[in-house]
């Protein structure tokens, strides 16, 4: 007995001194890192317990990690960029939403009281995702591997309109979720700008990756003067990226203003400024696309606020000083930006002048937005097998990354026309369950929009639909990167959710006070609304 006792005496202290001595051992292996120089391995084992640390708090919280997720998101590229392109850092975000996906189910499954959302798409879009599941076993397809690729890039992400909808509990969770984003594209704009000005290297190691090294130094010239526009990628890869992020950010950024202008002073001293921020970047980002953008958006949705504005009560007159204080910050920005740095900026100008001015003998406008897309489209169906396709994934983003790592085949097709890759992946069939599903989500989205007129929350919901409608027509017609880029997939799910939840938290500001009150009647997303107005006395609910 008495050296059973002892036995277990040895045991306890072996398990309480076990933790030390393997901090000890982890120390003096980064001594070793560091005294050899391998600070990557450092930075990427940091890293590492970064993503487990925050796992830990998604895992017992998964509103918390939505954000978590979309921070780490919006940096992820940054860390990248200086760890050589490192594949384990990119699934970092995939792990971490993985994480939140199961804290979710299990909340959801404990919760008596959760009200589930049910798409009203979900038919039509269940029948696009039924074929990408079939078509990662076409046999046109070099390796299964890419098939699994297409299904992270097509439909991963789409759990988050389910979090999205959960997530708005109150009003007050979308004013968080509104100033968190808008304030983190701020700052991402911000950096953009700064780099745009002292040059490319900031925020670029010195080497970068083969892989993005064209992407995060690219330079362009104008025609006629001559005169170099360096492209930013601020903390993302490439300048398309970043570019593209502008007019996402922008678009959601416009309405949060016009929803504070409604509301409430809350958030309006971050709002505004990162709005005034992100106009500056998509002036500087040397990019034409995100500068028409920017600027026809800006028309769109401004004129659609003020039709959708409640004429009694004043409402239309404070959209009309949202958008005009929107409009007067960003002039003041881009005028206090021209003073400081004429040169910089002046280049920009130039470049968009000489190819997007009609009378400009290197006019590109026509070319791009109709008959270089075109042609790529007609060219898909050049392909033999444009019938029945060569498998989802085939012609997607990250295939050199499945050839270079897995050692398979390169698949060697592709055309720049989004509509094109859908036909070369998925055959026929696919370009037409896209389009089913897309026109089907639109006018679901219009309808829930058309609801939500003059109430707070229209700013908010012709925002969303109005970048939900860019990302699945004209952008996926010009190119499938916009849908596939994992920071604009994930935005539109999540924002899908909250447009869709959007009615629900009008209902729970609605005024109700004395003998009379207003009842409002939600039958679904497809059926109209009605409003009855009873004696409290005679009401039966």
């Amino acid at each position: 007995m008495f050296n059973n006792n002892i036995q277990i005496q040895k045991t306890h202290w072996a398990m309480r001194l076990a933790p030390y001595a393997g901090v000890l051992a982890f120390i003096w292996i980064l001594r070793g890192w560091i005294i050899n120089g391998n600070l990557k391995e450092l930075l990427l084992v940091c890293v590492g317990l970064a993503v487990l640390a925050m796992a830990g708090i998604v895992f017992s919280d998964w509103r918390k990690g939505v954000y978590v997720f979309f921070t780490w998101l919006l940096f992820e590229d940054l860390v990248r960029k200086y760890m050589g392109n490192n594949m384990a850092i990119y699934f970092g975000k995939d792990v971490l939403i993985g994480v939140t996906y199961i804290s979710f189910l299990v909340a959801q499954s404990r919760s008596k009281v959760a009200k589930h959302f049910h798409p009203p798409f979900a038919y039509s879009l269940g029948l696009f995702v039924l074929l990408g599941l079939a078509q990662v076993f076409n046999p046109n397809s070099p390796s299964m591997a890419y098939g699994v690729l297409g299904l992270k890039l097509y439909f991963y992400y789409a759990p988050l309109m389910l979090l999205g909808y959960s997530l708005l509990r109150t009003e007050g969770d979308l004013h968080r979720f509104l100033v968190i984003n808008v304030s983190l594209a701020g700052i991402i704009a911000l950096l953009g700008i700064i780099q745009s000005i002292l040059g490319l290297d900031f925020l670029n190691p010195k080497t970068l990756a083969p892989d993005i090294a064209l992407l995060g130094r690219l330079t362009r010239y104008a025609p006629v003067s001559g005169v170099a526009v360096p492209r930013p990628s601020s903390v993302f890869v490439s300048d398309g990226r970043f570019a593209i992020y502008l007019i996402f950010v922008f678009i959601m950024g416009f309405g949060a203003a016009g929803y504070l202008l409604l509301r409430t002073r809350r958030g309006r001293k971050f709002v505004f400024p990162a709005l005034a921020l992100i106009g500056v970047a998509a002036m500087m980002s040397g990019s034409r696309a995100c500068f028409v953008y920017v600027a026809s958006s800006m028309v769109v949705l401004a004129i659609g606020m003020l039709w959708g504005a409640r004429k009694e009560g004043g409402e239309s007159y404070r959209l009309f000083k949202a958008i005009r204080r929107a409009a007067t910050v960003l002039a003041l920005s881009l005028l206090f930006t021209a003073i400081i740095f004429p040169q910089e900026i002046g280049a920009r100008w130039a470049f968009y002048q000489e190819t997007l001015s009609p009378d400009s003998p290197d006019y590109e406008v026509s070319n791009r937005i109709w008959d270089y897309p075109v042609g790529n489209f007609l060219a898909a169906f050049d392909d033999p097998e444009w019938v029945m396709g060569h498998g989802i994934g085939t012609a997607s983003l990250g295939g050199q990354y499945v050839t270079r790592i897995l050692g398979v085949p390169a698949t060697k097709i592709g055309v720049e026309c989004g509509y094109g890759i859908l036909v070369l992946e998925f055959g026929i069939l696919g370009l037409v369950l896209w389009l089913v599903w897309a026109s089907i989500f639109a006018f679901q989205a219009g309808k829930v929009v058309l609801r939500l007129k003059g109430t707070w929350a229209f700013p908010i919901g012709l925002a969303i639909f109005w970048f939900s409608f860019l990302l699945l027509f004209p952008w996926t017609y010009g190119g499938i990167q916009p849908y596939q880029n994992f920071v604009l997939n994930a935005y539109f799910w999540v924002l899908v959710g909250v447009l869709f939840r959007l009615p629900e938290l009008v209902d729970q500001t609605l005024p109700e006070s004395g003998e009379m009150r207003s009842v409002r009647i939600g039958l679904d997303f497809g059926r109209s609304r009605k409003l009855l107005t009873q004696p409290a006395s005679n009401r039966t609910i």
